[in-house]
């Protein structure tokens, strides 16, 4: 073997080697990390690491069209700059800002997908999905009107409606106190609207665990996922009727939940009195953010004072979700949906989970708020981009 050859199988040694080393500190770093894990989440569920969960939403969103990171970097290069300050400056006239965001999201995306169809307005041929029960007490349509006049304005007919919404939602988990999470754009609008689908698959705040389990999976995500997402209900206000009957006549036994904690119990009834209302039967509606229903046992509303209480009811806490997951387990929930996470053994390990370390809930947070605006989303040549979020063109 030549001088040539010897040096060249020299070199191919050394990539050999320095390959398995490389091999080896991984594995070693794994195996650190998973003994890590194990110690801080003691009976936590095996689950896919965050690198190939991106990696798995890459793949999802790569079969989306258009749907990309920086959709308008040429088409409108400022998007969703005017889209974040545009939030940031209503949120400071108005604190309710967040919550109204985040929930339009949810009622948008869990309802055949993050098209828009949320925001139409009742016409000819469209029955709105605003007039289902489930979304009567929406907020944000004005909110969602201004972002995108603002937009109109600089780059009209570009920038879709489904698009401002779930960027909406980002800059308001943000002000709220919640992670960042990266979004594809490109989305288009809904020509129609889903008021049947909206009145009944979306969850409610009395569904039990299996039920809850059932409609999220529905949708396609997991235990894990499900809690996680349930975090969202550490910001914004709730009014009594959603929570009544678990503090006086729980599944009409005349009595408390028992799962309520006692102190708790008399801090909610100090705050929602059974004076409010009168004898007639009280609603829990079909939504995940509640909102008044139609449906069994309907709210007489003329005789009902329905005073609001703060989700966040201990104060604005620095760590987003926490307050939440520890107030579960101390039997502090508010609504039934939120307790019945500490009902079923894979859920009530993440709800410690995350009661425990922020840092792994606002990183399960942020993929599964990134999840949930990928659903069903419309791509060019479907759907359209609407010039009035209110209305097809």
């Amino acid at each position: 073997m030549d001088f040539t050859g010897k040096l060249s199988f020299l070199v191919f040694l050394l990539c050999v080697l320095f390959s398995l080393k490389n091999q080896h500190a991984e594995t070693n770093k794994v195996s650190s990390r998973n003994t890590d894990n194990s110690q801080s989440f003691q009976r936590a569920p095996s689950r896919i690491k965050v690198e190939k969960k991106l990696t798995e939403t890459h793949s999802y969103n790569s079969l989306q069209g258009s749907l990309r990171y920086d959709y308008y970097n040429e088409s409108c290069p400022l998007a969703e700059k005017i889209v974040r300050t545009t939030v940031h400056e209503l949120f400071n006239g108005r604190r309710n800002v967040a919550p109204a965001l985040l929930r339009l999201l949810f009622h948008d995306c869990f309802v055949e997908g993050c098209d828009a169809s949320v925001l139409l307005d009742a016409a000819d041929g469209i029955a709105s999905e605003k007039d289902s029960p489930p979304n009567e007490s929406l907020k944000g349509f004005d909110l969602i009107d201004i972002i995108k006049l603002k937009l109109e304005k600089e780059c009209p007919g570009i920038v879709s409606c489904a698009d401002i919404v779930v960027l909406a939602a980002r800059e308001s988990v943000l002000l709220a106190g919640g992670p960042f999470y990266p979004l594809y754009t490109g989305r288009r609008d809904s020509t129609v609207s889903f008021q049947e689908v909206a009145t009944y698959e979306l969850p409610t705040p009395q569904d039990d665990l299996s039920k809850l389990i059932e409609t999220f999976a529905s949708r396609g995500f997991d235990q894990r996922e499900t809690v996680s997402l349930l975090g969202a209900h550490s910001t914004g206000t709730i009014r009594c009727k959603f929570f009544f009957n678990r503090l006086y006549n729980f599944s009409g036994t005349q009595e408390p939940d028992p799962s309520i904690d006692t102190e708790f119990l008399s801090l909610l009834r100090s705050k929602c009195n059974r004076s409010q209302t009168s004898s007639s039967p009280l609603s829990i509606s079909p939504s995940l953010s509640p909102s008044p229903s139609s449906s069994v046992n309907r709210l007489s509303t003329a005789s009902f004072k329905d005073p609001v209480m703060k989700m966040d009811y201990e104060g604005p806490g620095t760590g987003f979700g926490t307050v939440y997951y520890s107030s579960l387990l101390q039997g502090k929930g508010l609504l039934f949906v939120d307790q019945q996470l500490t009902a079923g053994e894979e859920t009530e390990t993440w709800v410690r989970a995350y009661a425990s370390d922020v840092s792994l809930f606002q990183r399960d947070f942020g993929l599964t708020m990134n999840k949930l605006s990928n659903l069903q989303v419309l791509t060019a040549p479907m759907g359209q981009v609407r010039l009035n979020c209110r209305k097809v063109n």
